[in-house]
């Protein structure tokens, strides 16, 4: 199968690869318009994932094409020529095959802060963000979906090693083990700077209706 070859700078606080003290204001996967991505869907029309957003960049969407992985769904205006053909870009493809997604996501940083929404669960800050064990590990408590929180530097070291009870801090959600589904749509509340309109249908048309 193919990548997602797409440069995606994302201004998120992870814990990993930033310098120490540097603010994560913007949640925003960047997309360079540019770069003609296409958005890819699974067979059922529905896209493989929404934070990052699945795309391919142009080259190898006709890769994808020519091969026949993917059904053409909606186009740039933009062609690409050779001397004896000429196809427009696609800016939407979906897959032939349908790829079944997990139930449960991995359990990684990034899921863990995707899950509460990239804020410090006990102050809501999206600032220096990194991990903290509501029952700590000094007193039993393990790495788990259930007993972890994103959570600031600053109430990280505050809680230090006592329980919620002792500290007086309690996450504003407790920890719980989500779906693949509970992910994607917090994925839905960060989108992309750039969304071509071609993709807009696709991005939201399984979202509930207002009554």
């Amino acid at each position: 199968m193919l990548h997602n070859p797409v440069t995606l700078h994302i201004d998120y606080a992870t814990g990993e690869n930033r310098p120490r003290g540097a603010r994560s204001e913007r949640l925003n996967v960047h997309v360079s318009p540019s770069g003609y991505p296409a958005l890819v869907l699974n067979a059922d029309f529905r896209p493989l994932s929404y934070y990052p957003l699945s795309l391919w960049c142009w080259q190898d969407t006709i890769k994808a094409v020519f091969l026949e992985r993917v059904n053409i769904v909606a186009n740039y205006d933009r062609a690409v020529h050779s001397p004896s053909f000429e196809m427009k870009l696609p800016s939407v493809v979906s897959l032939k095959t349908y790829v079944k997604p997990s139930t449960f996501p991995a359990f990684t940083r990034f899921n863990v802060f995707l899950r509460d929404r990239f804020s410090c669960q006990y102050c809501g800050d999206r600032d220096d963000l990194t991990f903290d064990h509501i029952l700590p590990r000094s007193r039993g408590g393990h790495t788990t979906w259930a007993n972890v929180v994103a959570a600031c530097s600053p109430c990280n070291l505050r809680k230090g090693n006592l329980t919620p009870n002792e500290a007086k801090m309690w996450p504003s959600q407790m920890p719980f083990q989500p779906t693949v589904q509970h992910l994607h749509r917090n994925g839905r509340l960060f989108p992309p700077n750039y969304l071509h309109e071609s993709w807009l249908d696709y991005l939201y048309w399984d979202t509930e209706l207002e009554p």
